[in-house]
């Protein structure tokens, strides 16, 4: 699949039509473990991985809007079939994308200002992407416009539960040093880029104000789950370090190098839903009119 990037200041609504038209379905594994943690950082990887397996049984009405797209890499490995269209707001990452050539489309824009006429999409994803933005609101009613009548909107955030479930910050917490546990999950709100950390009741209602109604939501990422990736983040700066020399997570993804890490994270994977999770996932949709 071919794909090409256009400016959605100088790209035309026919053009982003017809390359609509001219798109064709692809499947992806549900267990993408494995190749997870071959191509991320460690932590990274586990957290695709459980999101990965949500998407597996979720119907997908085409087309497709992957908004917050970034480079690609999470649809082209988890989603069960081809992106019509990928929009994101920095290029560096849709150029990355470009050459995955997974999508039919990249477009350069922001979330509160698509560049899409009402009624476009049968479904938009937007997997870890709303956590990230200040102001949301705009973008959830930007989702219902572009959205069609009957159609679907899946994404997933970080829930309240994510502050609380930090390792560093409950010991501090446990010695009565709550400042200092505060200065560390502020700490960890800059390095994870967190805006949002909004219960189910809060999103309901934030999507209700848009004119979309939430059909369902649940928990995952236990507090053993958030304490690995939170653990994982300075684990992994060699990784980073590997990305901005090799343009690779990992210089060595060989089985043999990735079976200890696979081996120690796959209890977290195979892990039932929690009651309590660190992260929430949302199945929404917009209400048919003639229905």
């Amino acid at each position: 699949m071919s794909s090409k990037i256009i400016n959605s200041k100088s790209s035309s609504e026919g053009e982003l039509n017809g390359d609509l038209e001219r798109i064709s379905a692809q499947s992806a594994n549900c267990d993408t473990l494995a190749r997870q943690l071959r191509e991320l950082p460690a932590f990274r990887g586990l957290l695709r991985a459980v999101e990965a397996r949500f998407y597996c049984d979720l119907p997908m009405p085409n087309p497709v809007l992957d908004l917050g797209c970034g480079d690609g890499h999470f649809a082209s490995v988890a989603l069960p079939q081809g992106i019509e269209i990928g929009l994101d707001p920095w290029w560096g990452p849709l150029q990355e994308a470009d050459t995955r050539h997974y999508y039919g489309l990249l477009t350069h824009a922001v979330g509160a200002q698509m560049p899409f006429s009402r009624n476009t999409f049968g479904t938009v994803v937007s997997n870890s992407v709303l956590e990230h933005i200040p102001e949301v609101d705009p973008v959830i009613h930007e989702v219902a416009r572009v959205l069609r009548p009957g159609g679907r909107f899946y994404f997933c955030v970080p829930g309240p539960n994510f502050r609380t479930f930090l390792s560093v910050a409950r010991a501090l917490d446990a010695v009565g040093l709550s400042g200092a546990a505060e200065a560390y999950r502020c700490l960890f709100d800059r390095i994870s880029r967190h805006y949002t950390y909004d219960d189910v009741p809060h999103w309901a209602a934030r999507l209700s104000r848009a004119g979309l109604h939430l059909e369902r939501s649940w928990a995952y990422f236990s507090k053993g789950a958030l304490t690995a990736l939170e653990w994982g983040h300075p684990l992994g700066l060699p990784s980073l370090f590997a990305k901005k020399l090799t343009g690779r997570w990992l210089i060595a993804p060989t089985r043999w190098n990735l079976a200890l890490t696979e081996a120690l994270l796959r209890h977290y994977y195979e892990e039932p839903l929690p009651d309590e999770g660190a992260y929430l996932f949302f199945v929404a949709c917009k209400p048919d009119a003639s229905l």
